[in-house]
């Protein structure tokens, strides 16, 4: 992951022309510009105890990427569902606020991985994965709302 950021971050510096000002003829009286680095979100693994600290501290927005019968059949209270079969999940995914930190589970952990490259496609900062997902949640006899 560090040589992805570091190899995006050459091209973008690269991509510049790694020209002195002046030098081209046509920005002349231009105002330097700079490459903005891009986001690089931080993605984080805990357990089901340590998604339940982060849930209590407040500190995060559980984002569950189980379909709407999973949801429904029980989920972490509070939880935002998100529904990663659906069509427009990166758009749904769109609207959640991408400074704000996410705990993502699914069922068991696979749908949720593969959803963190949507999460850094939309740039969101910081993504926090419960791993084993619901399932871990309940067997660790978390609690389960309806």
């Amino acid at each position: 992951m560090k040589r992805i950021v570091v190899l995006v971050l050459l091209a973008g510096w690269l991509g510049t022309g790694c020209r002195s000002p002046g030098a081209n003829p046509a920005s002349a009286g231009a105002p330097e510009t700079k490459p903005v680095a891009p986001v690089a979100t931080q993605i984080t693994h805990v357990d089901a105890a340590g998604a339940a600290r982060l849930i209590g501290a407040k500190k995060v927005l559980v984002v569950d990427v189980r379909t709407p019968a999973e949801y429904a059949a029980g989920h972490i209270a509070g939880a935002r569902e998100i529904n990663f079969n659906a069509p427009d999940f990166a758009q749904q995914l769109g609207r959640v606020d991408r400074n704000q930190v996410c705990l993502v589970h699914c069922a068991r952990g696979g749908r949720s991985t593969q959803s963190l490259a949507t999460f850094q496609q939309l740039g969101f900062k910081s993504v926090v994965h419960l791993d084993g997902g619901f399932q871990a949640w309940q067997q660790a006899g978390l609690p389960v709302e309806h």
